[in-house]
């Protein structure tokens, strides 16, 4: 049995390091992540998780993780944006505001595949011009979803969240190994 890892996010295999799994293999798949017409954030995110981890292609035993991360302000799905003026309107639009952050994990062995969802409230501070274009110099913002991550230059944006910090960053842990057990994976075997 092997672990795959169906992400390139860096971020994703550090989390993943803390509770002391190590991939075997990373493969990210290649899917289309378009929402649906009127699709909702939380369905929507599920759904990216379940089709990245059938797409990834893996020997019957082994065991494939994706995750998938998505901001939500309201019904509105804030995605991966395209350049630093969409990043400074998502950011504006959180400014001074709370939203969602919902990050999906799909784990699958063989034909079998478990998802857990996890929402998280974060509140964003008020952004003045000074702080909106230093974060946006930074060029962290980009290729994340609601073009910021916590764990970075905008963790001093966010004062307050309820929920999962792991979730937040990517990958929420407790729920992870949980369906890493489920799926047979020999989480806390001894050395």
């Amino acid at each position: 049995m092997r672990l795959i890892l169906g992400s390139g996010s860096p971020r994703r295999k550090e989390l993943l390091a803390q509770i002391g799994v190590v991939a075997d293999d990373i493969r990210p798949p290649d899917i289309d992540e378009t929402p649906l017409k009127n699709e909702l954030p939380r369905p929507y995110c599920a759904r990216m998780a379940i089709e990245k981890v059938r797409a990834v292609t893996a020997d019957p035993d082994d065991i494939v993780l994706c995750a998938d991360t998505t901001v939500a302000l309201g019904r509105r799905i804030l995605g991966k944006p395209e350049n630093a003026g969409e990043a400074a309107q998502f950011l504006l639009a959180m400014s001074g505001r709370r939203h969602r952050v919902i990050t999906a994990v799909a784990v699958r062995r063989g034909d079998k595949v478990w998802e857990k969802d996890v929402v998280t409230s974060v509140r964003m501070k008020n952004l003045s011009d000074e702080e909106l274009n230093a974060y946006l110099a930074t060029g962290d913002w980009q290729g994340k979803a609601g073009a910021y991550g916590i764990q970075g230059p905008a963790g001093a944006l966010i004062p307050w969240i309820s929920g999962s910090f792991t979730a937040v960053v990517g990958l929420p842990l407790a729920e992870t190994a949980g369906l890493l057990q489920a799926a047979g994976y020999p989480l806390w075997r001894q050395a």
